[in-house]
């Protein structure tokens, strides 16, 4: 960790990312087990009520790269309280007004919000523990994990409970008051993260557009096809664990299972990562993990599936981490390390949010979730071959 903190400050920012990173996932990943329940009350199709879950994640592409350009001119410490209070304020809102257009509208506003968070977190991470990135995104990641699991797993019993589905999404606009909370508290010791200066001095020197650099482009792709395996599985698990026969329940369950598994593995494959760094064997594993897993759902066997949501837990565990972590790998300073995952996550949520809506479009022409796996098991394979190309981290002199 950097010298320029104290122990109990470098304790406060790691607890503030964890803080922070479990509102990333939430007003997303509670659509999955709701979506059939959603299109049934309001009458959508599946590619209209897949639209809640793509857009936002379409947005964290789209204005991703609006956290640099905010960072220098507002100050990472208005900009967060701002995001944070719409992802919670746009949530929250979700349990007072029906119907499709607050829905929708909610989740681009929400899209926005977590397109402007995620580059920040990481700029954080690269200036206050660059020699320690890769255990500090496995906080960051396990953040996502512990907000995705608890929404995927608690909101349909929160929907059985009460019977209604407009609560069962509002209630983890709480997430964003905690997070809230802990800014408060970290900006009260003033903590600052560097935008202009010497960082910036340091950037216009040496640093390289990721527009211009191969690599960039290559951890652009490795980053949406990961985004939309993630998004695809998590939207898609539970229609397909009913078409099965599963209940509700059970379906909600099974995502439970699955992300319960990446949480753990969200902070365990990074730090394994850091003492064992042979970067394309563990992607490699994960990758093949993906595979069987997504077989295993494809036969429809109750306690296959059961066996694949464990097994899924890898992948969806360990690529976002290790997304996360190539443009860290490559840069040298917080500023251009903002810029690369900005430009990565651009694009990289845009095919995050498409191929999950490809797949609600064919499903809606052919009602047979045989094409989703196909869908699903391409997009591995592609992956196998980005792997390829992008090496293992690269050995700084």
């Amino acid at each position: 960790m950097s010298n320029q903190l104290k122990k109990h400050r470098g304790v406060l920012i790691l607890f503030t990312i964890f803080a922070i990173s479990i509102n990333l996932r939430p007003a997303i990943t509670s659509i999955g087990p709701m979506l059939e329940t959603i299109r049934e009350h309001l009458s959508l199709s599946n590619v209209q009520v897949t639209l809640l879950t793509a857009v936002p994640v379409v947005c964290m592409g789209i204005f991703a790269s609006l956290a640099p350009l905010l960072n220098r001119k507002f100050g990472i410490k208005r900009i967060m309280y701002v995001m944070l209070i719409l992802i919670g304020g746009m949530t929250a809102l979700r349990g007072v007004f029906s119907g499709f257009p607050i829905l929708i509208s909610t989740a681009f506003v929400i899209g926005i919000s977590i397109a402007v968070i995620g580059p920040l977190l990481s700029a954080m991470i690269k200036q206050y523990f660059p020699d320690r990135a890769a255990s500090v995104i496995g906080v960051y990641s396990f953040g996502m994990g512990v907000g995705a699991a608890a929404s995927a797993g608690l909101t349909g019993l929160f929907y059985e409970t009460t019977n209604s589905y407009l609560f069962a999404l509002s209630i983890w606009a709480i997430l964003a008051f905690i997070g809230i909370i802990s800014w408060f508290f970290m900006m009260k010791e003033d903590i600052e993260v560097q935008q202009k200066d010497s960082v910036v001095v340091k950037l216009k020197e040496k640093g390289r557009s990721p527009w211009k650099t191969g690599k960039a482009w290559l951890f652009l792709l490795f980053f949406g096809l990961q985004s939309a395996l993630f998004f695809s599985i998590i939207t898609w698990l539970a229609p397909i664990a009913l078409s099965a026969g599963m209940t509700l329940l059970q379906a909600g369950t099974l995502l439970s299972v699955m992300t319960t598994i990446q949480i753990f593995l969200n902070i365990l494959l990074p730090l394994m990562m850091e003492k064992f760094p042979a970067r394309k064997l563990w992607i490699n594993v994960m990758l093949i993990s993906g595979l069987l897993a997504s077989c295993l759902f494809w036969t429809g066997f109750h306690p296959l599936m059961w066996a694949g949501a464990v097994i899924m837990g890898i992948p969806l565990g360990g690529l976002f981490p290790v997304a996360l972590l190539l443009p860290l790998d490559e840069t040298d300073t917080a500023d251009e390390t903002n810029s690369w995952t900005a430009m990565m996550q651009t694009g990289g949520f845009i095919m995050g949010g498409l191929l999950p809506l490809l797949i609600a479009f064919v499903f809606d022409w052919t009602s047979n979730h045989t094409y989703t796996f196909i869908i699903i098991t391409t997009m591995y394979l592609v992956m196998f071959g980005l792997t390829i190309m992008i090496g293992d981290k690269k050995e700084i002199e």
